[in-house]
């Protein structure tokens, strides 16, 4: 991987001016400890942290981690993996007791693997990183809490992402439309008219990753819910799911969505929109800030908007990344102060500015990343701001970041679109399906 210009590689001095800045390390009797104290010298620690569509901010993580390792006498290694593969990884990991000493996730599989045990409450560290960086955001430290479920809190969140639409305003204007599509009707409209091989105007996933749950938000904008107000009695099967199938089978049959959608691995919407196979797509920002590097011409040419509203209202989540030490570490204090290196703005300044997420932290605004100067940065301190709650209007409960992992919804999509099922049969399903999980809470 290569650095962009201007960004530094993270030397042993680079990591000590940062440690000297804010002593956020927690030695293992509790008490703050700074970097070149070296109160872990000897140790070993394996990291294992997401794998993101930006080579720069992936290499940024790795060195940064590497650097601290060797500041503090730490033998480090790190492991990035595709977020979109971490479910499946991390649970590999939790079966054959394999688990790393720290691991990126996303705030769904915390939720899930902290009801059975798996992380360390990470209190202390999470008190001390948001004293120092005034405070939380308000949606970050709501969604974030997982004390219903565990001991207390088990994640330092990192970023805040959520799906903005991104879209090719030559092709759109050349079409005649200059305006973002303000519903998913009309983004279904839009989409058509520029469909033209080699491009296909919608490059929405609906296949079993993380991309494909944006189908989760497009149901519950036409009114669907996963379940009932209680958290526990799953409601799949409604009239509202039936008009979000509708819309669904409707674009489908218009063929505006591309070859393979249904299949797609994590960054299937990143290729199709950077290789111009795609008109639309609904992603972080990653896309843009690829583009920008990659693509200059396309990255002018890409407009950014909120996410289109459905019959009901407009969803647009906040999704957080967390941080979290797993119990069987056998350097949990090492870990933790490991994290809260990473919560720096020593490192943070450098990372959010090639990375694809918002701020956690109310200082992060104040970042060069969000002085309003990038679109997608911009956006995303917006939907910080203004973004709905994780999950909503469901309740957002261990039972939801399950079926969300589980991508229920993505599954019963690709039943109408793929298998040809009529919607009762694929809502049956999917019902079946996500009351069996619930049922485990």
């Amino acid at each position: 991987m290569t650095v962009e210009h201007g960004m530094r590689a993270w030397t042993r001095r680079h990591v000590m001016a940062a440690a000297s800045v804010v002593a956020l390390a927690i030695a293992a009797g509790g008490a703050p400890a700074l970097a070149q104290d070296k109160p872990f010298a000897g140790t070993k620690l394996t990291f294992w942290g997401g794998l993101i569509f930006s080579e720069a901010a992936n290499k940024l993580l790795v060195e940064a981690v590497e650097a601290w390792g060797e500041a503090n006498g730490v033998e480090t290694d790190v492991v990035m993996i595709n977020q979109n593969e971490m479910v499946q990884k991390l649970s590999a990991a939790v079966e054959s007791k394999t688990l790393p000493d720290a691991v990126d996730l996303s705030l769904e599989l915390l939720l899930v693997l902290s009801r059975q045990g798996v992380f360390v409450p990470l209190d202390d560290v999470y008190e001390a990183v948001g004293k120092a960086q005034g405070g939380w955001y308000e949606a970050v430290d709501k969604a974030s809490d997982t004390s219903a479920v565990a001991s207390g809190r088990t994640g330092l969140p990192f970023g805040v992402t959520g799906n903005l639409l991104l879209r090719r305003t030559d092709l759109l204007g050349a079409a005649g439309f200059d305006k973002a599509p303000a519903t998913w009707d009309e983004l279904v409209a839009q989409s058509a008219a520029v469909t033209e091989a080699p491009v296909s105007g919608l490059g929405l996933a609906l296949s079993n990753v993380g991309d494909g749950n944006v189908q989760v938000s497009v149901m519950q904008s036409f009114g669907g819910r996963i379940a009932d107000d209680t958290g526990k009695t799953v409601t799949i099967k409604s009239d509202a799911t039936r008009a979000y199938l509708t819309w669904l089978k409707n674009a489908w049959d218009k063929g505006v969505f591309p070859p393979g959608n249904a299949t797609w691995d994590g960054a299937g919407d990143n290729q199709a929109y950077l290789s111009g196979q795609a008109a639309f797509i609904a992603n972080t920002g990653s896309v843009g800030l690829a583009a920008k590097s990659q693509d200059p011409e396309l990255y002018e040419t890409t407009g950014y908007s909120p996410l289109p509203a459905g019959s009901v209202g407009t969803i647009s989540p906040i999704m957080l990344q967390m941080r979290a030490i797993p119990a069987a570490s056998k350097n949990q204090a090492a870990a933790k102060a490991l994290l809260a290196h990473l919560s720096e703005p020593a490192f943070t300044s450098a990372y959010y500015a090639s990375a694809i997420y918002g701020p956690v932290l109310q200082a992060e605004a104040k970042l060069p990343a969000f002085d309003g100067s990038d679109p997608i940065h911009a956006g995303l301190l917006d939907l910080v701001k203004n973004g709905s709650a994780p999950g909503y209007p469901d309740v957002y409960n261990a039972a939801f970041a399950d079926a969300f992992s589980n991508f229920i919804i993505p599954k019963m999509a690709q039943r109408v679109v793929i298998d040809g099922w009529d919607f009762d049969k694929a809502m049956d399903e999917a019902q079946t399906q996500a009351q069996a999980i619930y049922d485990k809470y």
